[in-house]
């Protein structure tokens, strides 16, 4: 054969290259043994030449680089790579197997090469590096897109689930609600109907939150729909139905008789009920949780609880959705159903409002969330007469 570049070489021996990896990749099970052989190629032949094309293209240091770690420059349009994992997603294949039939392709075309190429050692060494970096870079693009897609179908599913679950929970309600308006109903039935009760209303707690969490990662984020209003009497009126909730648990609350704002009241109740009850869920039960709310120009609302510290460690992830889940092994029954997502829905709903969240935590103060938010958006803001 004679002497020439990996780029040429891969040109000259597409075939090859294809065959060998195509009898790798039938060894992936179960989806590639359903597939046909035009299916098994769908995407290495463009790839391979873009592969080809790339190592004729001159580079710089810098671009070597960056290709090298998955970030080389790249068109408006999907790339090969990039196709190629969305095919390889619906066709069933996991991410670990996706990676694999990179590593095969690599590797059937430098061994292919091995065999046959007899140019210099420098020139074998050029090549082999950009298409090495060239690999890598497909790989990531592939990597990329495929999680991507995993996400919006993950995400996809839970929001059609969460709201699909919201009639029959809206039916358990109403009839438990129901029931609990007998007069003549036996006090062991009062009892059934307002467990039902009870937990219907939890179940429709954490598939709100569900579903918030699901909007966010679909759309543009928790929707606000503000209007003018007494903030301290939305906030009052949350501490009253946790104390009802909580008759163990000491709740104080300071706030002014009145706090005209802008907001939306029901996304202000949701995110001082999840900062309260992640509170009362994770603070001392014999301590009590203060709520303090004041008002300027702008609100500040502080929710502070006496119990373990939080580690400096974790500070920055504790809004993170999911973090309490991965925390909460061995702990009680009431904390493991938690979806941990409420206080990454609390600072979204303070984000969407203009405001934001934060937490300090130590042996002296204990815990204290602080949301700091606008009173009035500027077009909004009342003209002084």
């Amino acid at each position: 054969m004679k002497n020439s570049p990996l780029a040429s070489f891969i040109r000259d021996n597409m075939e090859r290259i294809l065959q060998a990896w195509e009898d790798f990749a039938r060894t992936i099970e179960p989806p590639a043994l359903t597939m046909s052989d035009t299916d098994l190629r769908d995407h290495a032949r463009q790839m391979l030449l873009v592969f080809a094309d790339d190592l004729d293209t001159k580079q710089s240091h810098e671009e070597s680089a960056a290709k090298a770690i998955g970030q080389g420059a790249r068109g408006d349009g999907d790339t090969a790579a990039e196709v190629h994992a969305e095919a390889r997603l619906l066709s069933g294949y996991t991410v670990v197997q996706l990676v694999s039939e990179y590593r095969a392709l690599r590797a059937s075309v430098l061994a292919l090469w091995a065999a046959d190429e007899d140019a210099s050692p420098h020139t074998a060494m050029t090549d082999m590096t950009r298409f090495n970096e060239a690999v890598d870079q497909a790989l990531a693009e592939s990597v990329a897109r495929y999680e991507r897609l995993v996400k919006q179908s993950q995400n996809m599913f839970l929001a059609i689930l969460g709201h699909d679950l919201r009639n029959p929970l809206g039916t358990l309600i109403t009839g438990s609600s129901f029931l609990l308006q007998a007069a003549d109903m036996p006090p062991k039935h009062v009892l059934v109907a307002t467990r039902m009760f009870n937990s219907a209303k939890r179940m429709s707690s954490l598939i709100n939150d569900l579903i918030d969490f699901t909007r966010t990662h679909l759309g543009p984020g928790i929707p606000i729909r503000g209007r003018q209003g007494d903030l301290a009497a939305v906030c009052g009126q949350v501490v009253n139905e946790l104390r009802t909730c909580h008759p163990d648990r000491h709740i104080e609350l300071s706030e002014p008789r009145t706090i005209d704002a802008f907001f939306d009241d029901g996304r202000i109740a949701q995110m001082l009920s999840n900062l309260i009850g992640n509170a009362l869920q994770h603070g001392s039960a014999e301590g009590p949780v203060n709520v303090r709310i004041t008002a300027g120009d702008s609100v500040s609302v502080v929710v502070n609880n006496r119990g373990p510290v939080i580690p400096p460690d974790k500070i920055a992830s504790i809004f993170d959705p999911l973090v309490r889940i991965r925390a909460s092994v061995g702990t009680d029954y009431t904390e493991r159903t938690s979806l941990g997502i409420g206080l990454f829905i609390a600072r979204e709903i303070a984000h969407a409002h203009g405001g934001r969240i934060d937490v300090a935590s130590n042996e002296a103060d204990g815990t204290t969330f602080t949301v700091t938010m606008p009173r009035w958006p500027d077009a909004r803001r009342p003209k002084l007469s």
